[in-house]
């Protein structure tokens, strides 16, 4: 399943940049995002970064039919390696289960601010169900993303 979503920031790239290479912002988002426990390793990579999240996420809220895959809990490990500002490549995994997201991340200039675009291709590779648990996964991307917009406004806006 393909997956487009984009958030709006009222900062330029480069703050925007800034802040999603700083692990406090990353811890942040994780709590706000309600996570188990979030293990968060960033790394500055000449003009990039490479992230790599490692999370426990409730599953509470979820239909029983997605319940069945994944439990009560779920571990996931977030992946994003950018090679410099104007973006690079996403991935969410969850080991052992048969779900994945890959695909790119891209920042971009809009008027005064920023638009940060993700698209990634969605798998749930379960028969019969797989594409209802795909949607149900690419819902709870876009929560996920929704939360941490909300929370890097309040970031880029002095809030830390």
């Amino acid at each position: 399943m393909r997956f487009r979503h984009a958030l709006t920031y009222d900062a330029p790239p480069t703050e925007v940049f800034a802040m999603l290479s700083d692990p406090a912002f990353r811890e942040k988002v994780a709590t706000a995002q309600g996570v188990v426990s979030a293990d968060v390793r960033l790394t500055p990579t000449g003009s990039g970064f490479d992230l790599d999240m490692d999370q426990v996420q409730n599953t509470a809220g979820l239909p029983s039919i997605a319940k069945k895959v994944v439990g009560d809990t779920t571990e996931i490990t977030l992946t994003e390696r950018w090679p410099d500002a104007s973006g690079g490549s996403l991935e969410i995994v969850a080991p052992g289960k048969p779900t994945s997201a890959s695909g790119t991340i891209a920042l971009a200039e809009q008027g005064a601010g920023t638009v940060e675009t993700v698209e990634l291709e969605i798998r749930v590779k379960v028969p019969l169900i797989g594409g209802k648990l795909e949607r149900l996964m690419a819902d709870s991307v876009k929560s996920g993303m929704d939360v941490e917009q909300t929370v890097a406004a309040a970031w880029l806006a002095g809030e830390r």
